[in-house]
């Protein structure tokens, strides 16, 4: 089961009004869950939802070591509120405004957490770039995942493009946004955007699963080697001998209590 009721820590994070929002946020012990909480609107996203992800990522509680997000309802989420665009004045400061609806998404990937995307139905858009910003995809079986802004005449900004191109090639990249068209959930495991693929009575379960095999680890070492991970890909093979003596250096000298 989900995590249920907000505790006085995600109450203090989360504050004002989280049907505004269209987030719910909760704590429990080592593990968040944060919650698209607008089913009826199939979880769009909006400004103020971006807002929120910011301000969760900016006072996440020390102590939480794995963060969840999902989506209530039939669909993680249908992408971005279209409603939102008239409020966007072409004569604004739009490059700063999109600047901060992205730091909503980048704080997911820091390393003394992992994020993990619990997916079901449609991942649209925004949707799509919100499970690309997770360290991890579990989704059923009735996933949908599409790169919608292209056919908006609009670009992916939300921070999905990087993700995208690491885990799937540039390629299968360009073909996914350039069609925009739909990944469904056999393709999506072939091609590395879903960990695991599980019918979506048993996707609860599933995420449980993998916190717990993520916790059975030590946080200290995980953090480190979450380092080490993301940033394999800029460096050259010496560069990364290097790096991993310098992190185990530190983990030595800290179970020596040096």
């Amino acid at each position: 089961m989900w995590q249920t009721g907000v505790t006085r820590e995600a109450e203090r994070v989360l504050g004002g009004n989280p049907e505004a929002t269209g987030l719910r946020f909760e704590v429990d012990g080592e593990i968040a869950t944060i919650t698209l909480d607008r089913p009826e609107k199939r979880n769009a996203q909006t400004f103020a939802l971006w807002s929120e992800l910011t301000r969760i990522g900016n006072n996440l509680p020390e102590q939480v070591r794995v963060v969840v997000v999902r989506g209530e309802g039939p669909s993680f989420s249908a992408g971005i509120d279209l409603s939102m665009f008239g409020s966007l004045q072409p004569g604004s400061d739009l490059d700063s405004s999109i600047a901060e609806f992205q730091r909503g998404f980048l704080w997911l990937r820091r390393p003394d957490i992992v994020s993990i995307a619990a997916v079901q139905g449609h991942a649209i858009g925004a949707g799509f770039q919100l499970a690309l910003s997770c360290d991890l995809r579990i989704v059923a079986d009735d996933v949908k995942f599409c790169m919608k802004e292209p056919a908006l005449g609009l670009v992916p900004d939300l921070t999905g493009t990087k993700p995208l191109v690491d885990l799937v090639g540039l390629a299968k990249a360009v073909d996914i946004c350039l069609t925009a068209r739909v990944v469904e959930a056999e393709e999506a495991l072939r091609l590395g955007l879903a960990e695991r693929v599980v019918p979506r009575d048993e996707l609860a379960t599933a995420v449980k699963e993998k916190t717990a095999q993520l916790l059975s680890v030590d946080r200290a070492a995980a953090t480190a080697t979450k380092r080490l991970l993301q940033g394999a890909t800029g460096r050259s093979l010496e560069e990364q001998c290097a790096a991993e003596r310098a992190e185990q250096v530190l983990r030595i000298r800290a179970l020596n209590g040096g």
